[in-house]
């Protein structure tokens, strides 16, 4: 298996350090950065496999740095915060987060976390892995259409009106998940275990976030909130 190279930027020398032979024993090749600006310099140049953003970082904020690496890539993105119930938490998923870990962290629960993301990107096997593998929605071949919006789940391609969307693979599946099962309720708590692989409890934060983003891209009205309960793609 192909070594992961994770991208790594943090301004605490201390946490820096710290956190890069954490991942090293644990068989990541890290390339750590400073502050934002060197960050994006070595995202360019390296095209890592995953990026790891400090939200509070000196030159560009992580959040920025997060938006720019959208703009050029889907690659996977953990936010770290300093607090949970931070307003950073949100906007670094409103810019395209895939997840993100709560500082002080556990070397282990950051571990898991990043090997979570890797899976469902791909990059990593196992249960709960990428596209087609067993009970994921992808496996089910075809083009499912809703109204305007066709989803190809074996091209992984989505069309709305005819025009292609452009679907990071986080987005991707959590349409195949809704698109599943439409006209089902899903909890959010079952999106959290299918789409982002967690068999612990997790922040449904990520899930709302996820599904606004979602709907900017395919239309506000396509996935309806069932309050109390989650969420459904209207059939």
């Amino acid at each position: 298996m192909a070594e992961t190279h994770v991208l790594f930027v943090e301004d605490d020398d201390v946490i820096r350090e710290a956190t890069t032979l954490a991942l090293e024993r644990d068989g990541f090749v890290v390339t750590a950065m400073p502050d934002g600006l060197s960050g994006l310099e070595s995202f360019r140049a390296n095209r890592p496999d995953i990026a790891l953003l400090d939200v509070m970082v000196p030159g560009m904020d992580g959040v920025s740095l997060c938006r720019r690496i959208r703009d050029e890539s889907t690659v996977p993105v953990i936010m770290l915060s300093a607090r949970a119930d931070s307003i950073d938490v949100v906007l670094g998923l409103e810019a395209g987060a895939d997840d993100y870990v709560t500082k002080p962290f556990d070397g282990s629960v950051l571990v898991a976390r990043i090997r979570a993301v890797l899976r469902r990107f791909g990059h990593a096997g196992g249960p709960g892995g990428g596209a087609g593998s067993d009970g994921d929605p992808a496996g089910e071949r075809g083009v499912l259409s809703f109204g305007d919006l066709e989803v190809d789940t074996e091209g992984m391609d989505v069309r709305k009106a005819g025009v292609a969307v452009a679907l990071t693979p986080t987005e991707m599946r959590l349409l195949l998940e809704f698109s599943s099962a439409p006209g089902t309720v899903l909890s959010r708590d079952r999106l959290l275990e299918r789409v982002w692989d967690y068999d612990w409890g997790g922040d449904t934060r990520v899930v709302d976030v996820h599904v606004q983003r979602l709907r900017t891209k395919i239309g506000q009205d396509r996935i309806e909130t069932v309050r109390g309960f989650g969420y459904k793609l209207k059939a």
